[in-house]
């Protein structure tokens, strides 16, 4: 089995690297683990994790700058169905469009469209960017979520969120002021709002159960 960690110059890519290997240790799965953004490691690799940290429009214009990178992941994660992890950003650019900054195309794999916190909260008292621990509210039973309990507490940084066009793609949700979707999923593709590597023992268990998707 190989995962592959794509390096395209944003991300929490040291801290992404580290759970998953000692999520790997801790099951005794002796899985290759690699960070790149080669095209030949995507066309190898058996899962697919896309960290994201920063704004969408400057994380999607850095994928795009990577020849062929946008082609070769729609074809081997949107066409063969290879597992897919979108982290933060990298689930937010999955969307249609996103509008922070500008409004810029997404890669278009889950209808939606990202946009701000701020314009859903003008009423609330409520601190923006949304950080945090929250626990996720289940909306549809999923294998990712063996193990999770209302006790496992995730750790949340956004100011953006990703409002989902069908609520079939809506695995859980968190609650700040509305109903912000934490995990997403269309077919092979998932997507984390929270940052599973800055979420100690609850973030390594949901890495746990995305390794042993098939």
């Amino acid at each position: 089995m190989f995962i592959l960690i794509i390096d395209y110059g944003s991300g929490n890519i040291k801290s992404v690297y580290n759970s998953v290997k000692k999520t790997l240790y801790n099951s005794n799965k002796f899985f290759k683990l690699k960070v790149s953004s080669n095209l030949s490691d995507i066309k190898k690799a058996d899962k697919i994790i896309l960290p994201g940290v920063g704004s969408f429009d400057h994380c999607i214009n850095r994928i795009r700058k990577i020849d062929g990178l946008v082609e070769t992941l729609n074809y081997h994660v949107v066409t063969k169905k290879k597992l897919f992890l979108g982290i933060c950003v990298g689930m937010q650019i999955l969307a249609n469009y996103g509008y922070e900054n500008q409004k810029t195309n997404g890669l278009s794999w889950i209808e939606g469209n990202v946009k701000p916190l701020k314009n859903f909260m003008a009423s609330q008292n409520l601190k923006i960017p949304h950080m945090g621990w929250n626990n996720l509210n289940i909306y549809k039973n999923n294998n990712l979520l063996d193990n999770i309990t209302d006790d496992d507490q995730f750790y949340f940084v956004h100011s953006f969120f990703f409002d989902i066009k069908h609520n079939k793609n809506i695995i859980c949700n968190t609650k700040y002021g509305i109903d912000i979707p934490a995990i997403i999923n269309k077919d092979n593709i998932f997507g984390f709002q929270f940052h599973p590597e800055k979420s100690g023992w609850s973030g390594l268990k949901i890495l746990y159960n995305w390794l042993e998707l098939s």
